[in-house]
């Protein structure tokens, strides 16, 4: 027999079978051990052609854009690195290339192949 893994929401060890599923009988909690979680307050982004974003991609800019604020200007092409997402309207926290740490939204960049 194989082991049952503990419920994930209590911890119990006194899972049982029920067809494809598991059941935990102290807390009621029910899930297929075959699925992946995902995590519901995972931030998913995609890019401006729609391929996912992930943290440490490399990505370039589609469009010159203008550093509010500032004289600079972001050419076209420009090279950066995603650190982190956000949750605001700029939400990629990334290292731009000759600029240093920025925020950028999805919507102006590729992933690098």
């Amino acid at each position: 027999m194989s082991a049952i893994p503990p419920c994930p929401k209590c911890e119990s060890i006194y899972v049982y079978e029920d067809g494809t599923n598991l059941v935990c009988p102290e807390c009621a909690h029910e899930w297929n051990p075959n699925e992946v979680i995902v995590d519901p307050d995972a931030i998913i982004l995609k890019d401006a052609v729609g391929n996912l974003l992930a943290e440490e991609d490399k990505v370039t800019l589609i469009k010159d854009l203008k550093v509010k604020g500032t004289s600079i200007v972001l050419k076209v092409g420009t090279k950066a690195v995603i650190k982190r997402f956000v949750d605001a309207d700029h939400d990629i926290d990334c290292k731009v290339d000759g600029h240093g740490q920025m925020m950028l939204k999805s919507k102006f960049v590729r992933k690098q192949n």
